[in-house]
């Protein structure tokens, strides 16, 4: 099976597309003969452009060296997707339902489909992996999730880095992890695809109290009792919706949680850390200029529990008021205080 799974595509011209392109481009630098075909969608025929010119993304880690002649650069979506055998979803999570509104279950028809998308779908509040089921059609054996600890700009750098590649389908996810594998990345595979998807998608919100919490001046000895109980909550919310024998304090549970809750590369604790200086939620937006999972994840998480699952998320709660009900940070964070143990 994997002799046949040697067209690979990447949607998404975002920091995490750039990087997995990235990470795939090794196995074409290195000849080792895992990928004879490697694609690159982007939106905008300007930024195609630009790319197979300059060699590099115009807007996100440019520090990358793009290969042109090893990677196809492309905007047509349709021969992306009729060409490859494994396409990697890299596209913001508010934008997917769009990008692909062209396609059809046909154009996925025999398809192994991976998300790097850390995010609901807002307008149905599904992971990626129940929206490419649910829209297209797609197997739940040909779906695979990577997740983290990593994050894009240490990719670039080349700075030893892990991921987490999730499936039901042990050869291919055996097989996909193997062709992001090289010098500085090292990857472990996991059953739990729902649990690791799902968990992506809590870490950023937690990420955005983090964020919240340091603009608002608490310091880190708050800080480590934020992310042990946000730890907690994701472990509960996890057994609720899949009770999956997972161990909640491996890499892509709280590995993911700790990295984008305390590094500087996190877009969410960033747009966090802004609010918490009091910034409003659009001016925060517009002077980060990259999406914020977790914006769109607070919105969706939080009408998805009340609505079906009614899991008591203190952290979650706290982060959708600030955001979505306009409730002054200092204030709702104290209230939160009063909550963690």
């Amino acid at each position: 099976m994997n002799s046949e799974l040697r067209n690979i595509a990447v949607l998404g011209g975002g920091s995490w597309g750039t990087a997995i392109v990235k990470m795939l481009t090794e196995q074409l630098r290195n000849n080792t003969g895992k990928i004879n075909k490697l694609q690159w969608w982007l939106r905008k025929q300007e930024t195609v452009d630009y790319v197979n010119t300059n060699r590099h993304n115009p807007s996100y880690i440019s520090s990358v060296e793009i290969h042109p002649e090893l990677v196809e650069v492309t905007s047509d979506i349709k021969h992306v997707v009729n060409t490859a055998d494994i396409m990697v979803l890299a596209v913001p999570s508010a934008f997917l339902k769009d990008a692909l509104s062209t396609l059809t279950p046909k154009d996925f028809e025999g398809k192994f489909i991976v998300s790097a998308i850390k995010g609901l779908l807002p307008h149905s509040k599904q992971i990626v992996a129940d929206f490419m089921m649910n829209e297209f059609n797609v197997s739940q054996e040909n779906l695979l999730v990577i997740s983290g600890p990593c994050h894009a700009e240490e990719v670039a750098a080349e700075k030893l880095s892990y991921l987490t590649i999730a499936g039901k389908n042990k050869e291919v996810t055996s097989y996909f992890a193997s062709l992001l594998a090289c010098r500085y990345i090292r990857t472990i595979i996991s059953e739990d695809l729902t649990g690791t998807e799902y968990g992506a998608v809590l870490k950023n919100i937690y990420a955005v109290a983090s964020g919240i919490c340091h603009g608002v001046g608490y310091g880190d000895n708050f800080q480590a009792v934020l992310i042990s109980n946000a730890i907690r909550e994701m472990e509960a919310f996890l057994y609720k919706v899949h009770a999956h024998p997972r161990e909640i304090n491996h890499s892509a549970y709280l590995g993911d949680l700790l990295v984008t809750a305390y590094s500087q590369h996190s877009r969410n604790r960033t747009f966090g850390n802004m609010l918490g200086k009091g910034y409003s939620v659009k001016s925060a937006q517009l002077e980060m200029n990259m999406i914020a999972e977790g914006y769109y994840a607070t919105k969706s998480m939080f009408e998805l529990n009340a609505e079906q699952l009614h899991i008591d998320m203190p952290i979650a709660e706290a982060v959708y008021n600030i955001i979505y009900k306009n409730m002054p940070a200092k204030a709702e964070i104290e209230k939160l205080s009063a909550k963690l143990i």
